[in-house]
C-alpha cells in the first residue's frame, strides 16, 4: 500500500475527513522510508486531486465532500466565517496538539460540552478537573481559560484564549491574574486583529 493509500484510508474509517494531528497518531508509518513522515503526511493533504482543506489542519477527501460539510451543516453556509464552529474548532486542535505533545490538557467547564468536529471538547481533554496548582482564588481565575496545558507535574505550562469577536482585553485581564507562573500565554485569533492587540497591550495596567 503507498503512503497516499494509507492516509485515504485512514481518513475513509474516520468518515472522510482528519486533523493533521489524526493523521499523525493513526496513520502507520513505521515502513515509511523517510525521517520525517509527518511531513510527508502535511505534503499528501496538500494533494488537490484528492483533498481540500476545510480549516488549517482540517483535511477531508474530495469524494467525500458534500458528506463531510453535511454533517458539520457547513454546505449552505461560509464555514470560514461561522463564528461557533471557528472558536470551538481552534479549542479542539489546541487539545489536541497538546495531547500529541505529551501534555495534560484542560477545556473550561462552559465550553465542554461543545461540538469539536464529531465529539465533545470534553472528550478530547485529557482531564475532566483542573489540577489544583495554586490558591483557591487564582484556580477560580484558571478555569475560564479557554484551554490549560499543564506539565508532568501538573502546573500550567500553557494558557490559551480563541478570540475572534469578543472583546481581547478580556484574555489580556485573565493572562494578567496569572502572569506569575512560569506559562506561556497565547491568544489566538485572526491576523486582522493585530492592531487591536497591540493597541490593548500595550495599556499601563498591562506593562510590567
Amino acid at each position: 500500500m503507498t503512503q497516499y493509500e494509507q492516509v485515504i484510508k485512514v481518513m475513509e474509517k474516520n468518515g472522510g475527513f482528519a486533523t493533521l494531528g489524526f493523521l499523525n497518531n493513526n496513520v502507520a508509518v513505521s515502513n515509511w522510508k523517510t525521517k520525517t513522515p509527518f511531513a510527508s503526511i502535511r505534503r499528501i493533504v496538500q494533494d488537490k486531486r484528492f483533498f481540500f482543506k476545510i480549516k488549517p489542519g482540517l483535511w477531508a477527501l474530495k469524494k467525500y465532500k458534500y458528506e463531510v460539510l453535511k454533517q458539520f451543516d457547513l454546505e449552505k453556509k461560509d464555514f470560514k466565517k461561522d463564528t461557533d464552529f471557528t472558536h470551538y474548532y481552534y479549542q479542539g486542535l489546541i487539545l489536541e496538539i497538546g495531547n500529541i505533545k505529551g501534555f495534560s490538557t484542560y477545556v473550561s467547564p462552559q465550553d465542554k460540552n461543545q461540538k469539536y468536529l464529531t465529539r465533545k471538547l470534553s472528550e478530547v481533554s485529557s482531564i475532566d478537573t483542573i489540577y489544583e496548582f495554586s490558591y483557591p482564588e487564582i484556580i477560580r481565575r484558571a478555569k475560564t481559560v479557554d484551554v490549560v496545558w499543564f506539565n508532568e507535574r501538573r502546573l500550567p505550562n500553557s494558557f490559551f484564549e480563541v478570540e475572534h469577536t469578543t472583546d481581547i482585553q478580556n484574555s489580556l485581564l485573565k493572562f494578567s491574574d496569572l502572569q506569575d507562573f512560569y506559562s506561556n500565554f497565547y491568544i489566538i485569533s485572526d491576523s486582522a486583529r493585530k492592531r487591536e492587540f497591540e493597541e490593548k497591550i500595550n495599556y499601563s495596567v498591562f506593562l510590567a
